[in-house]
């Protein structure tokens, strides 16, 4: 009896012994390991940016690329994207295509992006409102994730609420212009995340050294408008006297050369302030003519105009100089609060970009590199390629980047940390040398003092 309960039970000590043996591997060590990385499935992640390469946003699309191509291969250094459905890292590929700066291509070339690329996800560098809804629309239709920069919250917004369908795979990263921060929020009430913020903790230190009165501009188009009706109003509560808003003096057709009545009117009024937002050849233009004509203000606050090398040094002369605006990204920003991919940094990024274009800082790497770091991580936490997995990861992110801590809030966007910038001229080959000089955060130190009252040959 013992004997025929003895052979079937060592028969069925075995059968668990193979079968254990199939369901693990066994490393050399003798110690189970994890199964090994699947043959099947795809080879490589391909992400799709759409850039404006050319036009009047190159400066733009410029320095994004580069930033996004940077991240890229960094990535693919360290192996790649590690995608748990796979057990393996898949390498990317990066697909880039030039819109010229015209948002009617943008979604052209986005849906040839996804039809004919076969792209698996978006990621681009700051965009034009018009463009990024193009794209983002895009995006919605073929349900693939999209991750770029909007520029303002507030034009943003209002497209987003108006878009049918709701912009559900969309996430965009910009900057509010005053619109405060949702309750809860890491950036509410905090310095330093609003370009009303940034141009109060430079007018604290300059209106008294001035008459306030205040003369504004903007480029008729999406983005300047947006500014000149939400604008003005933040500056007359800091003191400033604005000159001719109830007017719309200063708002023009991107298409305007003839700035004389305008430039006039600023001269009659004695206005020592200037401030504005616009399209960078628009301003370089208005810029040129009120030098011509005497307009000396004291201080020039040039929004998006004056954020990249390639814009301000086609100006010529020395109308750059001490020419200011909002600056959004830096090679100073501390390391350790906001890291690259490896042993990337800010500064090391910077230095990539200096020795292959040899020019100053362009702020639009930082924010390209951001976005994709962005884009690695939240592939990474949803261990597939599904987009809905992708996208659902995207939204709980809260990650330390090279471009600072990114959190998506209201309207699935993500505002990031401000501080002004300067252009001051160089003995470097460039000429031009952009500056930190105003800054509410421990991890932005500024670089150089406050041009001010700004010196005129």
């Amino acid at each position: 009896m013992k004997k025929s309960l003895f052979v079937p039970l060592i028969i069925l000590v075995m059968l668990c012994l193979i079968l254990a043996g199939c369901s693990s591997t066994t490393s050399p060590t003798g110690q189970s390991s994890s199964p090994p990385p699947s043959a099947s499935g795809p080879q490589q992640i391909v992400l799709g940016s759409v850039l404006p390469l050319t036009g009047n946003l190159a400066g733009f699309g410029e320095g994004g690329a580069f930033g996004v191509k940077a991240a890229v291969d960094d990535i693919n250094k360290a192996g790649g994207v590690f995608v748990k459905e796979y057990n393996r890292k898949l390498t990317v590929k990066l697909v880039q295509v030039d819109d010229q700066s015209d948002p009617i291509k943008s979604g052209t070339l986005a849906e040839s992006l996804v039809l004919q690329d076969k792209v698996n996800f978006f990621v681009g560098s700051p965009q034009s409102p018009p463009a990024f809804a193009a794209i983002a629309t895009v995006a919605q239709k073929y349900k693939t994730p999209y991750i770029d920069d909007a520029g303002p919250f507030e034009p943003y917004d209002a497209q987003r609420s108006q878009a049918s369908p709701a912009w559900t795979y969309a996430w965009a990263t910009g900057f509010h212009i005053g619109a405060p921060y949702a309750a809860g929020d890491f950036r509410a009430n905090q310095p330093g995340y609003t370009i009303v913020d940034v141009a109060s903790s430079l007018i604290k230190q300059f209106a008294d050294q001035t008459n306030r009165k205040t003369a504004i501009f903007a480029s008729d188009e999406p983005d300047g408008r947006g500014w000149y009706m939400s604008f003005p109003a933040g500056l007359t509560q800091m003191g400033l006297k604005v000159d001719g808003a109830d007017k719309e003096l200063g708002l023009a057709p991107p298409d305007t050369t003839d700035f004389s009545s305008i430039i006039k009117q600023w001269i009659n009024n004695q206005d020592e302030i200037l401030f504005g937002n616009a399209l960078a050849p628009w301003f370089g233009t208005l810029w040129k003519q009120a030098r011509e004509m005497g307009f000396k203000p004291k201080l020039v606050y040039a929004g998006r105009a004056a954020l990249y090398y390639t814009d301000i040094n086609s100006w010529g002369g020395d109308l750059p100089n001490g020419v200011g605006c909002e600056q959004y990204w830096s090679p100073s920003y501390d390391p350790k609060s906001c890291p690259g991919i490896g042993d990337t940094t800010p500064q090391s990024l910077f230095n990539k970009w200096v020795a292959a274009k040899n020019q100053p800082l362009n702020e639009a790497m930082g924010r390209g590199y951001g976005n994709a770091q962005v884009l690695f991580d939240a592939i990474q936490r949803a261990g597939t390629l599904n987009k809905d997995s992708v996208n659902e990861a995207i939204s709980k992110t809260d990650l330390a980047t090279i471009g600072g801590r990114v959190v998506y809030g209201q309207s699935q966007f993500n505002g990031y940390a401000l501080s002004w910038g300067q252009w001051f001229k160089t003995d470097k080959p460039y000429k031009w040398e952009w500056q930190t000089v105003v800054s509410s955060h421990s991890f932005i130190p500024t670089t150089a003092k406050p041009l001010f009252p700004i010196p005129y040959n």
